[in-house]
Formats: structure tokens, C-alpha cells, sequence
């Protein structure tokens, strides 16, 4: 038998592990000199599996097996080749080895260069090992021949199912990149099926356990039954493996390709001075075709794209034009939200959000009737005044929740520039829109509710005045055809609902006031402020400082503590901070100790939480002291009683004196009142040469504090009658009103801040002008009860109802004789 050996790897079975001439024609090759029964050296192998016919080289480490070789070649002696159940094994018995095995003939040892020993065994027949009768120096064990079952050679089953398994062999060397292409030659000369089916078997890297199972199958044809279901599959995986990897390949190939042309179209680009813009352009184009564009925007779009096209974009007007396109593209032309238009839900959300305020509430559900109705209008401009902290900008957000609406909010304190508003020409270098345009990209709508808060604080420059770019956005029949400087064609902005906020309307302008409807957010009494904490206040602050609703509690005489003593406003923010403060210093006292000190906070607690009281408050002082009259006055922060003092001394006379921080409609009003009480002395039974001989001072109290405007007339009156007549003003009376040299009351603003502060006072009667009777009309009568109002004409009325007849207990003689004599 001639032979060619070619070693390719014998640390594993990954492969051929030796191609051979030999193509198993000669069936006598596979005859032993051995008998069943025979005791043989044992050769265990680690994950290798040697097959009859086979020729298999196997690197040789362990010195028993090393002995074993040595004596085998020496004596020309066949052995017992199985395989370890665990390669792991060091020293296997015979329970580490399985039974069945090959008996295998010592074909040649060879030396290799990495000091190794490798051995080519071939295998003859397969055994079966019965026991290990010997350990030392190797093992030795009593076998038993296992006899073959051969088809015949005119098995024309047998030989198809043979090259199957032939064919299929040849795939997996094809689509397996494992094996060597040349392994493909052994198999198209091997002849015999046996041999064929074997080296098949033992040389495809199947698994161990796979192996075993072939090599233990005693028929032929069950044998190649069992090797054609592995390569089926073998076949289909190495298949699919390989596909995957075809495809990865392909996509790499796809993606650098995609690339080199990528850098190619960019360095052709950068050679013309084009760019990627054509891209983007063709983009805009098909965007802007789906837009709701009227016939005029269209074109102007389409033109300004063309221009677009013919700019290098390196050139600074490529950014302006790009960025007015993208703005056109970005507004929400034709986009409008539907509004929810149940009525009564809507005015569930609004008592929800806010208590009281039931104006603007009504004005709310009336434009929501008539949208209703009419199923189209045009929005109305609202404007909410009033103090600060009542609730004016968060009253937008109920209104957006109540409508379905999108919600934007403008503040427009401290806004002295027109280009907010309208807008910069897209002419220039950085150029924007205006704050109008810009809210409703950011809206996404053109009929969102639109908040611009603090109207009353927008300035005016050299820049142009922002308050009068205000009055094209909030007229209705003007704001269908909004021009903004940057887009520079009409924009309809009918359909949004403006909502404007002020403190004061005095630094409005005439003409953007005219163009709202006023709505009057006037302060909170104590105890609307107590129902705001309870509903509103106290679960938010519990919230945002962590706490759960059975954590602390604010029982309502202590918010009525903290509202009196800790806070002087209208509104309820300062309450909300007072509240906070409180919740905080508990949280903290938790987070140290790890429970609450007081869960319930009384009135007595406060000093602890909020320090000493911060305010006392302003009481009626009594009627005691001629010339102390009690005023009503109207605050930012709302409605106060302030005191009028009036004091005489002798001297040449004639000289009027005022202090307390006085403006100077005020200081108007009590030389007024003054010079009207010189005209009409007689009503009052004065003696005219009174004021030529006694000096006149008025005050107002808390100097520091800046008193402004024409409301304090009539005080000033009756303070100056009293202090000249010495007679007692009525007791708990307060007044307000403006005063005419002829004598006339004329009515005055901030009516229900003035009434709530009486009521705090302890004030019982008002006197004010007959023309502020319709204010009091509006006025609900939780304000008004406990009050009694005297409505007048003229300072004699006033006269007539705050001085009594009874003089102060130290009344001053006033009289010329006296006052001559010393």
C-alpha cells in the first residue's frame, strides 16, 4: 500500500487532520491478528475520536502514553485507542473512558522541531473496551471486536446514499472557511464506502458525543443514515454563516463605497463653490408645497428660494436667506387647535384653577358662547389689572386648560425695542423676527392663548417704542394682516387670544388702552385668602417641599395669622412664600430628627417658624384729637387707610406747612381745601382773621413712604375744619374723594382695595363721591357687609356728616381776642 502524508494541524480536529493516497480499495488493509478477549495497551484520547481506515496524527504529551508508543512501534504491536469522556482527565479510569473504541496500528512516530512527539495511528476495527486489567507503566485493557454490517456492492440504495453524503461533504468544504480546499481531493478519491463514510465521520468537526454515537452504530447503512442528518444540518449552518458574512461584507463594501463617492461629490463641490444645499433646498420646495399658503405667500417663497438657489453659501446672505425660509416654513399657517366649546366644562376648570375672579371668569364663557353660536370671531383683546399676586398670568393658563388651546406667554417688562415686536428687516446680518412670530412657532398654532404680561412696564427709546408696534397686534381689525418686519408679507393673527396684564393702566398709553376690554382683578379679603391657601397654596407648597398631605397641616386661624401679621398685599404671593417657609423648616426638622415636632401648626407656632410679626394692622386710632381725619388710599400692593393730622400754631399766619412725602397733586389737594375753607368760613362759623394769626400744618404719617394723587381731598378738608373748629370727626368714618375749589366731591379708582382695607381697619361708615355709587353697585356684598356709605355732591355733605358738635376734651381757643391779647 503506497502512502502520502501531509500534516496540516494535530493539536486539533478542526480539519483534515491527514490527506493519503491510500483510496481504501483494499479491503484487507482492515484485517488484525487480534481476538476478542485479547488484552491491548489503552491509548485515551482527549476530544479526538479515531474511525476504522482512518489515518490519524495525534500529538503524544502524557509519559504513559509516551511509554505506550515507544513499546507498541518496538514490538509491532496493535492498541486500544478510545476517547475521554473529559479532556480534563489527567489520569482516566475506566469509568473516564468510553466503551467503544478503535483498534489502532502505529504507522509512524515523528520528532517534531517544538520538542513534541506526534503519532500517526490508522484505524482497523472497532472494539469495545470491557476493562482496565493493568494502570502501570500505561493502561491496559481486555477488549472485545465489534464486527461491521456491510451493504453489498449492488446496494444501489447504499452507493446514492453514499455519494449524498459525498456531495454534501463537498458543500461544507465550500462554505466552511474552517477547512482547507484541499481536503476536497482526499474525498473525490477515496473509493470505498466504508473508508468513504469513516473518514467522513471522523474528520468533520462534529462534536465529540456525535462521534461516539457513529462510531457505537454497528450497520453501515444506520451509520451513513446518521452522518447524512449531520450534514444536512452542518450544511445548512456553514451555509447560512456564510451568507451572513457575505451580506456584512457586501454592506461594508456598500458603506465605503458610499463614502469615497461622498468625499468625491465634496471635494467636486468645493472646486465649484457648491455645497450640500441641494439637498436641503429640494426639501424646502416639497415641504412648502404641502403648506396653506394663499397665492401671494407662495410666490413670495418660491421667489425668495430662487434666490436662494443662485447664493454661494459661503456668502453671509446665504444664513439670512436660509433662516427666513426655514421661518416661513416653521409658522403654523392655517393651523388652528378646535377649541372645546362645553361651556360647562370649561367653567369647571376655571373654578378649579381660581377662586373668585368672576368677571373675568363670565367674560370667559361669554366669548365661548358666541364662538358656540357663531362658530367663528374674531378674538377679543383682554386686559386683566390689577395689584400683583392676585392671580392675572396663571388665569391665562386656566384659560388655554379651559379652551384646549396652546398656551404662550410674552413678557413685555423692561421691552424698550420696536424689533421685538415687529421684528428686524431680513436685510441685515443676525436678523430675527419679532417675539410675536417667534411664540407662535413655538405654539404650533395660530389660535393659541396668548399672554403679554406686565403691558404697563414696556418702555420707550431711541429704539422706537414697543407700545406702539403693540397697537396693530392688538386691534381686531387690523391684527387679520400682522406685518412683521423679517417676514414681510401679512400674517393673521385674528384668531388669537390676546390677554394682556398691568398693575397700573395710568402708564398705559391712551390709544393701546383704548384697543382692550378692561377687567378688573381686584385684591382678596382675608378670607378669600384663607379659602386660596386652603384649595390652592398649602397642597402645592406640601408638594414642592416633598410632604404628603397628612404630614403637616394649616388649620384656618392660623392662616388667618399668617395673613394679617406676616403679609401686607392684595394678592396671595407673599402668603404662598410665608407658607413655604413654614413647610420648609419642617421638612428639615424631619430630615434631622426623623419626625415632625408639630404636625399641626397652630397660631402660637409661628413665632417659631416665621419670627416675630412682621405687620400690625392699620386700626382706626379714635376720634379723640381735632384734625385727624381717616383716609382711604389705593397701593400698588392694594387698597390701606392712611391718617390726615392737622395741627395749628400762633405766628403771623397765613403759612401753610405739609410733610410726609407728599406728590404734588396731593400738596395741590390740601391748598385746595385750605383756600376753600378761607373762601366758605362762615359755614363752618369761623372768624376770618383766624388764618391771619395762626399757622397751619398738615401731615401725613410714614414719610418714607411716597403719597401721590387726588383721592386724600376731602380728608384734607375735614382735617383742616376740624383742626379750626376743634370739633370731633365721627367716630370708625373714613372717606375718599376729590375736591374742586367750587367744592365739589369727584369719585376716584381703586374703590374695592379702599373698601377692604376699611373693613381691616375696623371702619364702620365711608363717605365717598354719589358717582361712585356704581362702583359699590358691582361690588358683591360679602365685600360690603358691616358698612354703611354716605355718597356726596360736595364738601359741605361731608361737612354736614363727619364733624359732630362736641369739641375735644383739649380744645384749643382760637379766638383773634385771645390771641391779640398775648
Amino acid at each position: 500500500m503506497k502512502e502520502r502524508y501531509l500534516l496540516e494541524d494535530v493539536s486539533d480536529n478542526n480539519g483534515f487532520s491527514l490527506i493519503t493516497d491510500y483510496d481504501g480499495s483494499d479491503e484487507n488493509a482492515f484485517n488484525v491478528n487480534i481476538k476478542s478477549g485479547e488484552i491491548l495497551p489503552v491509548l485515551p484520547l482527549r476530544n479526538m475520536v479515531l474511525f476504522p481506515g482512518v489515518f490519524l496524527p495525534i500529538t503524544v504529551g502524557r509519559k504513559s502514553s509516551l511509554k505506550l508508543i515507544h513499546d507498541a512501534e518496538k514490538k509491532h504491536k496493535d492498541i486500544a485507542v478510545v476517547c475521554q469522556r473529559s479532556a480534563h482527565t489527567e489520569d482516566p479510569k475506566l469509568e473516564d473512558l468510553h466503551n467503544i473504541g478503535t483498534v489502532g496500528r502505529i504507522v509512524r512516530v515523528l520528532e517534531m522541531p517544538d520538542q513534541t512527539t506526534t503519532v500517526i495511528i490508522q484505524g482497523m476495527k472497532r472494539l469495545n473496551l470491557k476493562s482496565i486489567t493493568d494502570t502501570h507503566p500505561y493502561l491496559k485493557g481486555e477488549i472485545e471486536l465489534l464486527e461491521e454490517e456491510i451493504p453489498s456492492n449492488n446496494d444501489k440504495e447504499f452507493q446514492a446514499l453514499v455519494e449524498t453524503c459525498k456531495d454534501l461533504t463537498m458543500r461544507y468544504i465550500k462554505s466552511s472557511d474552517t477547512m482547507h480546499q484541499d481536503s476536497a481531493f482526499a474525498i473525490k478519491n477515496i473509493n470505498n464506502s466504508m473508508f468513504l463514510v469513516n473518514f467522513i465521520c471522523s474528520n468533520l468537526p462534529f462534536k465529540k458525543d456525535e462521534k461516539i454515537d457513529l462510531l457505537s452504530i454497528n450497520s453501515l447503512r444506520e451509520r451513513t443514515y446518521r452522518l447524512l442528518e449531520i450534514l444536512n444540518r452542518e450544511v445548512q449552518l456553514a451555509e447560512i454563516k456564510a451568507s451572513i458574512q457575505m451580506r456584512a461584507r457586501e454592506d461594508i463594501d456598500q458603506q465605503q463605497r458610499e463614502y469615497f463617492l461622498q468625499q468625491q461629490i465634496k471635494t467636486i463641490q468645493d472646486e465649484l463653490g457648491g455645497g450640500g444645499q441641494e439637498q436641503e433646498i429640494e426639501e424646502m420646495r416639497q415641504k412648502a408645497e404641502k403648506m396653506r399658503w394663499s397665492a401671494e405667500v407662495r410666490e413670495t417663497f418660491m421667489k425668495e428660494l430662487a434666490k436662494l438657489e443662485r447664493t454661494h453659501p459661503q456668502s453671509p446672505d446665504y444664513s439670512v436667506q436660509l433662516n427666513y425660509l426655514q421661518t416661513m416654513l416653521n409658522l403654523p399657517w392655517g393651523v388652528y387647535t378646535t377649541d372645546n366649546l362645553n361651556l360647562k366644562n370649561a367653567e369647571k376648570t376655571l373654578n378649579k384653577d381660581h377662586y373668585g375672579l368672576e368677571k373675568v371668569k363670565e367674560r370667559i364663557l361669554e366669548h365661548l358662547a358666541v364662538l358656540k353660536l357663531k362658530d367663528d370671531m374674531k378674538s377679543p383683546i383682554i386686559c386683566l389689572y390689577g395689584p400683583p399676586g392676585v392671580g392675572k398670568t396663571s388665569l391665562g393658563k386656566s384659560i388655554a386648560s379651559a379652551l384646549k388651546r396652546k398656551y404662550v406667554r410674552m413678557s413685555l417688562g423692561g421691552v424698550h425695542d420696536e424689533a421685538e415686536i415687529r421684528g428686524h428687516r431680513k436685510t441685515y446680518i443676525g436678523a430675527m423676527p419679532g417675539r410675536i412670530i417667534k411664540s407662535l412657532i413655538k405654539a404650533g398654532a395660530s389660535n393659541p392663548v396668548f399672554i403679554l404680561d406686565e403691558i404697563d412696564k414696556v418702555s420707550a427709546d431711541r429704539q422706537g417704542d414697543p407700545s406702539s408696534a403693540l397697537l396693530e397686534v392688538l386691534d381686531p381689525e387690523q391684527n387679520t394682516s400682522f406685518h412683521d418686519n423679517f417676514l414681510d408679507v401679512d400674517y393673521d393673527l385674528s384668531k388669537v387670544l390676546f390677554i394682556a396684564t398691568a398693575n397700573n393702566l395710568n402708564t398705559i398709553p391712551g390709544p393701546l388702552l383704548d384697543r382692550m376690554e378692561l377687567i378688573e382683578v381686584s385684591g382678596y379679603i382675608t378670607e378669600e385668602k384663607i379659602e386660596i391657601a386652603r384649595k390652592h397654596l398649602v397642597p402645592k407648597e406640601l408638594e414642592a417641599n416633598g410632604l404628603k398631605k397628612t404630614d403637616i397641616k394649616l388649620p384656618k386661624d392660623t392662616l388667618e395669622a399668617i395673613i394679617e401679621s406676616y403679609t401686607r398685599e392684595s394678592g396671595v404671593r407673599e402668603l404662598e412664600k410665608k407658607i413655604g417657609k413654614i413647610l420648609r423648616k419642617s421638612a428639615r426638622q424631619y430630615a434631622t430628627d426623623g419626625y415632625f415636632a408639630k404636625t399641626e401648626i397652630k397660631p402660637a407656632d409661628l413665632y417659631d417658624f416665621l419670627g416675630a410679626p412682621e405687620y400690625t394692622r392699620d386700626k382706626y386710632q379714635g376720634n379723640e384729637y381735632a384734625g385727624v381725619v381717616t383716609g382711604l388710599a389705593w397701593t400698588a400692593v392694594g387698597g390701606e387707610i392712611l391718617f390726615v393730622e392737622t395741627s395749628l400754631s400762633r405766628g403771623k399766619g397765613g403759612r401753610l406747612t405739609l410733610t410726609g412725602n407728599l406728590g404734588d397733586v396731593m400738596k395741590e389737594s390740601a391748598m385746595l381745601a385750605l383756600e376753600y375753607i378761607k373762601a366758605h368760613a362762615s359755614i363752618l362759623n369761623l372768624d376770618e382773621e383766624i388764618f391771619d394769626n395762626w399757622n397751619i400744618h398738615i401731615h401725613v404719617p410714614e414719610g418714607a413712604i411716597p403719597k401721590d394723587g387726588p383721592s386724600a381731598g376731602i380728608t384734607m378738608a375735614t382735617s383742616l375744619a376740624s383742626a379750626l373748629t376743634q370739633r370731633k370727626v365721627k367716630a370708625n368714618l373714613a372717606m375718599t374723594g376729590e375736591i374742586t375749589l367750587r367744592g365739589k366731591v369727584l369719585p376716584v379708582g381703586g374703590i374695592k382695595e379702599k373698601i377692604l382695607a376699611a373693613k381691616r381697619a375696623g371702619i364702620k361708615e365711608i363717605i365717598m363721591s354719589a358717582e361712585n355709587k356704581k362702583n359699590i353697585d358691582e361690588i358683591q356684598d360679602l365685600y360690603l357687609k358691616g358698612l354703611t356709605f354716605h355718597y356726596v355732591n360736595d364738601i359741605k355733605e361731608v361737612f354736614a356728616i363727619a364733624l359732630t358738635n362736641e369739641k375735644v376734651a383739649d380744645a384749643i381757643d382760637l379766638s383773634v381776642k385771645k390771641a391779640s391779647q398775648e
